[in-house]
């Protein structure tokens, strides 16, 4: 996909479709001011017939309009003046792409850069129709005898009327992180007989190879040797052996401090010996998106190359039951040399999350995320539009809480409080790996936290955002654009 910012004279520009806004009660936008210029008022024209009146949502095709070059013309309603959102706008633009998609349009040049919106500029609006337009040309097809069709859209034009190479990189942007989004999901949406541990590492390779992105692989062996006997608990009882994948995109100088993502990558998630019920097991496979999220951070990474240090650590396993499947009651020692009562196989996520983190100690990051598809208690707290945000560092915590909101990507803080750690006290190890029915999503982070004491951390819990359910069931590339905001942002973009 072609993408570019261009100040375009609405008559003279050749393009199979131009596609502009008006406002409710048949107000003109500048860009339909320009159209209806051109065209000698036919769009006033048209309005008057009542076939669009700008509400909301609204569309409308117009073809072979006099005095343009363009084939067609797509109009959008966008309410009223100075009403419109920042959520409302990006729904237009989801509109948008649909519509364009839906008449097989090879190339479009799109005049909503200009219109109000409040608390935005052109940057965030030109970010934005170029993540979304990206967004849309995604298609899983892997799996499909009869593959699906591949959108004919192929180039867009952003016009503004501004210039600077801001608005530029801005269209860059929007179009890395939308890249990265399509990685996170196609990794989420593959079945699990496919997207295994081992071929989760043999990807992230290919992604290395591709962007010169350091990547390296610590096998079972090697993670034996450093006593990741939590991480292990979790493989034990499946076939598929587990990987420790660990990425070191180097944008800045070598000695500088990274910041380091560790992401949840259970590959498939039955519940071990705690068995998950049968209904909606498939979409356990999202359970590695985490995992998925970070692949996709550092595909964005790869193209925008900012200077910045950023690490990647996922730890990758399935949870299968199995005779030698970890069983509830046992004890297994960490990393870290803290010993955990595993009171639910089911839980296992944080069993893995522990030792991944521990490892990260290495790197002497200045920040460390963890992302993960952690409990469905946050599910219920949150319902499908948040990430769960809980953390050691309130300053960290404020950025990501920020970056979400300016990249559509929200996430929501829960209280960290000392008194929830007692709900993971053990008679038989330095705590349980469960505290009961309630507070799950934050006693969840409270074990989280006994193992990120050595540095600024925070936690992501994604199960909630990271997948849909029903007709669209499939992976949906969160939480790639809270997490590109928050390090463009550090690396000063």
């Amino acid at each position: 996909m072609n993408i570019s910012v261009k100040n375009l004279d609405i008559a003279k520009h050749k393009t199979d479709c131009h596609v502009l806004a008006i406002y409710q009660g048949n107000k003109l936008t500048e860009s339909a001011k320009q159209l209806d210029s051109a065209s000698k008022g036919y769009l006033k024209t048209v309005l008057k017939r009542g076939d669009i009146t700008g509400k909301l949502n609204q569309t409308l095709l117009l073809h072979d309009v006099e005095g343009l070059m363009s084939k067609r013309v797509l109009l959008i309603g966008c309410g009223k003046a100075r009403d419109l959102t920042a959520n409302q706008y990006r729904h237009l633009i989801k509109l948008i792409a649909s519509q364009l998609h839906k008449y097989k349009l090879k190339d479009a040049a799109i005049w909503l850069a200009d219109i109000e919106l409040k608390d935005t500029d052109q940057v965030w609006k030109i970010k934005h129709i170029s993540q979304i337009i990206t967004q849309s040309l995604y298609r899983y097809n892997k799996t499909l005898s009869s593959n699906n069709v591949k959108p004919a859209l192929r180039k867009i034009i952003i016009h503004s009327s501004q210039k600077g190479t801001k608005l530029t990189t801005a269209a860059k942007t929007g179009q890395a992180v939308a890249n990265g989004m399509a990685v996170t999901r196609e990794l989420g949406n593959l079945p699990g007989n496919i997207c295994t541990p081992t071929y989760l590492a043999s990807e992230a390779k290919k992604l290395g190879r591709q962007y010169g992105i350091k990547v390296s692989v610590l096998n079972e062996k090697q993670m034996e040797t450093l006593k990741m006997g939590s991480l292990l608990s979790v493989s034990r009882g499946s076939r598929q052996p587990a990987k420790l994948i660990v990425f070191e995109y180097k944008g800045a100088a070598k000695t500088g401090d990274p910041i380091a993502l560790v992401g949840k990558g259970v590959t498939f998630d039955s519940g071990g010996i705690s068995i998950k019920p049968g209904g909606a097991m498939d979409e356990m496979k999202f359970d590695m998106c985490g995992a998925a999220s970070v692949f996709g951070v550092m595909r964005s990474l790869g193209e925008l190359k900012p200077k910045i240090n950023v690490v990647g650590v996922v730890g990758a396993t399935e949870n299968l039951p199995d005779g030698l499947a970890t069983k509830p009651g046992d004890v297994v020692t960490s990393m870290s040399g803290q010993t955990i009562e595993v009171l639910n196989t089911d839980a296992e996520g944080r069993l893995v999350l522990c030792d991944a983190l521990t490892y990260t100690e290495k790197f002497k990051p200045k920040a460390v995320i963890d992302i993960a598809t952690l409990t469905g208690a946050c599910v219920i707290a949150l319902g499908k539009q948040g990430a769960g945000l809980l953390g050691n560092d309130q300053k960290l915590v404020d950025k990501l809480l920020a970056a979400g909101q300016t990249a559509a990507d929200r996430a929501w803080q829960l209280p960290l409080w000392e008194e929830y750690q007692d709900q993971l006290k053990s008679n038989f190890a330095d705590m349980a790996n469960i505290g009961g029915r309630e507070a799950g999503t934050i006693t969840a982070a409270c074990f989280l936290s006994r193992f990120a004491k050595k540095f600024k951390w925070a936690h992501l819990d994604i199960a909630g955002v990271a997948w849909e359910s029903g007709g669209n069931k499939g992976a949906t590339g969160r939480p790639v654009p809270l997490l590109m905001e928050y390090i463009l942002s550090e690396a000063g973009r």
